[in-house]
């Protein structure tokens, strides 16, 4: 039985690129960046004994958000006081 050259025919002519986009991907490394967090979120990391009692990220919201709530608010001094001063 005879070979069919079909494959590298058909190679040569679906290549269109040019050689200098020929990229060889064995070298590649994952990108580095695509697991960063979106948004605006920063990322905590909590110690083992905190860890168990608070299990997600929802439960240490709500906890850190009735603390801030019960904190005593800073008074902000108006700058035109400053300056009469």
């Amino acid at each position: 039985m005879k070979k069919r050259q079909t494959s590298k025919a058909r190679s040569v002519i679906s290549d269109d690129l040019r050689p200098e986009y020929d990229f060889d991907f064995s070298q590649s490394r994952p990108n580095r960046f695509a697991n960063r967090p979106k948004d605006d979120r920063v990322v905590i990391v909590l110690d083992p004994d905190i860890g168990k009692v608070f299990t997600n990220s929802e439960a240490v919201n709500n906890v850190l958000r009735a603390l801030l709530s019960n904190m005593p608010q800073p008074h902000m001094q108006k700058t035109s006081l400053r300056s009469k001063v």
